[in-house]
């Protein structure tokens, strides 16, 4: 055992095991899934709001109800998968994706919209932390900034390839069936996983709960590194609830493009994040290579977009012109993509293995709260505004100022390389100080 009570380098397998990339994109589809569901009430928001006569800030409301057991789902589920096999957590969850969208094919009021995104949400709330949870399983910790950032972009082409397909439906046939066409892609993935999912070799998290040593909960997450990491994704997924739920209906109502343009148009922020998230992990991965420690290859690379873009994006009120706006909106945004990256290695960094899946959902339990507060402001803001417009406007520019005040919190905040061997009193861990390791 190491002095942090946790097997040695020595001892633990450092190769990356067979399979490992068959899985990774398994579950690289399982967010896609994930975030196709998630943009579907955003793509068909102006059709939704015209056929149940929403008013805005009713609107905003629904955007808000999918994460109303968001958090408190992940923070149950990151529990339960410290002992049960997250193969079977992940189908549990697909399963219940896919099932709370049927009820929207026919004739639906709002009540029911509201519950089945409430019930989709809580399905959804632990996905990411789950997964990743999943994938290091079956990569050591100076790998797995790469596959986290593939997983991260399950959400950008879970809108890159689902939103034209969607907004198609939509336009020829009605936001109804959309729902509908999700509910029947999840439950093919749900096939596809029961026949080729597996548990990674790597870890037995069961098997570590009883031989490593532990630290206070209260500890990790009380941690500076954990609450720069909360800190720090809170800002940037205000701007990606916003994404999913407003940005759409911002494009035709305060910009005046088409529904049917809007389908193409609505993939541009994420097109762009997923680009800034690969090149996030490959440069992560470089740093290390070349000998940066994890405070700078993962925190401040992590922090520094998010000043940059809510800088980029509070300039969006003061220029004129529908394209220069846009232009500025998906840069601003899309920069946040960076802080997924790097956040769950850094918290895998000081982490027993054994708590791991609690930590990093609980992390996503506390940072996701901001897709409650961001919808249900942002429709509140536009219902009260002189103009729509001017709405939606003021909208953006907190969203700005709430980018640039976390992404602050992270730089001051995210000491990773340091923080094992804080709450230990132990050196610091050997894999976040190496200076050569494989960037794939």
């Amino acid at each position: 055992m190491s002095a942090q009570g946790t097997p040695s380098a020595a001892s633990k397998p450092t190769g990356t095991p067979k399979g490992a990339w068959t899985i990774t994109f398994l579950l690289f589809l399982f967010m896609l899934v994930n975030f196709a569901d998630k943009i579907v009430v955003g793509l068909a928001g102006v059709p939704i709001m015209a056929d149940l006569k929403l008013t805005p800030e009713q609107f905003g409301l629904l955007g808000s109800s999918f994460f109303f057991l968001f958090s408190i789902s992940a923070i149950v589920v990151g529990f339960i998968v410290n002992k049960v096999p997250t193969r079977w957590v992940l189908l549990a969850l697909a399963v219940v994706w896919a099932l709370a969208q049927f009820p929207m094919v026919g004739t639906v009021s709002f009540t029911t919209l509201l519950i089945c995104r409430i019930v989709l949400g809580a399905g959804e709330g632990p996905a990411f932390s789950v997964a990743a949870h999943a994938v290091y399983k079956w990569f050591p910790d100076e790998k797995r900034t790469l596959p986290t950032a593939i997983l991260s972009q399950g959400s950008a082409f879970g809108v890159i390839i689902a939103v034209p397909a969607l907004n198609w439906i939509i336009v020829n046939h009605s936001w109804h069936y959309a729902f509908g066409a999700l509910g029947v892609i999840g439950l093919i993935w749900v096939c596809a996983w029961l026949a080729l999912g597996k548990e990674g070799p790597l870890e037995d998290t069961q098997a570590l709960a009883a031989t490593e040593t532990k630290i206070p909960y209260i500890q990790l997450l009380t941690s500076r590194t954990f609450l720069g990491c909360v800190a720090a994704t809170f800002g940037a997924y205000w701007a990606l609830s916003l994404g999913l739920t407003w940005f759409t209906p911002f494009i035709i109502k305060g910009l005046g493009f088409s529904q049917s343009q809007a389908g193409w148009i609505s993939t541009l922020p994420w097109i762009f994040g997923a680009t800034i998230v690969i090149l996030t992990g490959w440069i992560s991965q470089l740093m290390m290579v070349r000998g940066s420690t994890t405070r700078v290859a993962r925190g401040v690379l992590g922090s520094v977009p998010l000043v940059v873009g809510g800088l980029i994006l509070a300039s969006m009120p003061h220029v004129q012109g529908a394209g220069l706006q846009l232009a500025l909106l998906v840069v601003g945004t899309g920069l946040c993509g960076a802080i997924y990256v790097v956040c769950p290695p850094m918290l895998g960094e000081f982490t027993p293995t054994s708590q791991r899946g609690a930590i990093l959902a609980i992390y996503g339990a506390l940072y996701t709260l901001s897709g409650i507060i961001a919808p249900a402001v942002m429709g509140t803001v536009i219902q009260h505004a002189g103009s729509m417009l001017d709405g939606y406007m003021t909208g953006f520019t907190i969203n700005a100022a709430i980018m640039v005040g976390s992404g602050l919190l992270g730089l001051l905040l995210l000491w990773p390389n340091t923080e094992r061997a804080r709450l230990t009193g132990g050196a610091p861990q050997a894999s976040a100080l190496k200076s050569a390791v494989s960037p794939t």
